[in-house]
């Protein structure tokens, strides 16, 4: 006699682009709950349509609309926060690459790599200012400072993560540290690699946004943020609306790295 099992269930599963609205109605919604039931006034939490109207209206009197000044500024920090990206991502490959291969190299350094990301950025930023006497290279440099550590740490895993039974397979072919690198190691510490390329690219943002307010710099998002902020007992909506385009900057570097990682990782997945 057979019996017939129940089949299982299968989860539904939603696209990405209709989780992201799902996810960003469901913020929406809990934003205008928390205004609701505190009843906060509009200089702590503005309505959402009150800061997507502000986009609208000049940044000053007589000036261009706001979304005009903003995008400019968004796109003068993303230059420096993918140069700072850019370069902290190669230094870190390159760091976590020796220390993979050099363990007196590992032990001797890689505390002081940890150390350096326990001193606050603010702290070092105007240092960096200081140095670079003001110039607009403190801002890839700043914003490098908080992508190499991430990148350095997964590095170092992703190449520790084969399999010691593959490492002594390739040695018994006779191949090289630097064939062992590139057809074992590295493959096998993408995974890791892109994982912190995007904790990196939106650091990147923030150094960048950290880096332009000691450096006097008024055509980026850092300073947009400390001028509406001198004004937002008069204008909370504009200093929001600063504060959400820094924000689609880091999410716009975030879905670039994962696009990527997904065309890289593409002939990975399948074989797994």
């Amino acid at each position: 006699m057979e019996v017939s099992l129940p089949r299982p269930r299968r989860l539904l599963r939603l696209s990405p682009a209709i989780s992201v609205i799902l996810i960003i109605l469901s913020l929406a919604i809990a934003w205008e709950l928390i205004k609701l039931i505190f009843n906060l006034d509009k200089r702590v939490l503005p309505h959402l349509w009150e800061i997507a109207a502000a986009f609208s209206q000049p940044a000053r009197r007589g000036g261009p609309p706001l979304f005009n000044v903003l995008l400019e500024a968004a796109l003068y920090t993303l230059r420096g926060a993918l140069l700072g990206f850019a370069i902290g991502a190669a230094l870190g490959f390159i760091l976590g690459t020796v220390f993979a291969h050099v363990s007196l190299l590992e032990r001797s350094l890689v505390p002081y790599v940890v150390a350096s990301q326990t001193v606050p950025i603010l702290a070092i930023a105007p240092m960096v200012v200081i140095w670079l006497r003001g110039s607009w290279l403190s801002v890839p440099v700043i914003a490098a400072y908080l992508t190499f550590f991430p990148v350095t740490i997964n590095t170092l895993r992703g190449m520790r993560s084969p399999d010691p039974r593959a490492v002594e397979l390739m040695r018994s072919y006779a191949a090289s540290t630097w064939q062992t690198l590139w057809k074992l190691r590295f493959p096998a510490a993408l995974p890791a690699i892109f994982t912190a390329f995007k904790i990196a690219a939106t650091s990147s943002v923030v150094g960048a946004i950290i880096a332009e307010l000691p450096s006097g710099i008024q055509q980026g998002l850092g300073g947009a943020i400390l001028n509406f902020n001198q004004y937002y007992i008069t204008g909370p909506e504009r200093l929001w609306a600063a504060i959400l385009m820094a924000a689609l900057v880091g999410i716009l570097l975030f879905v670039a790295v994962s696009l990527v990682e997904r065309f890289a990782l593409r002939n990975i997945v399948r074989a797994a």
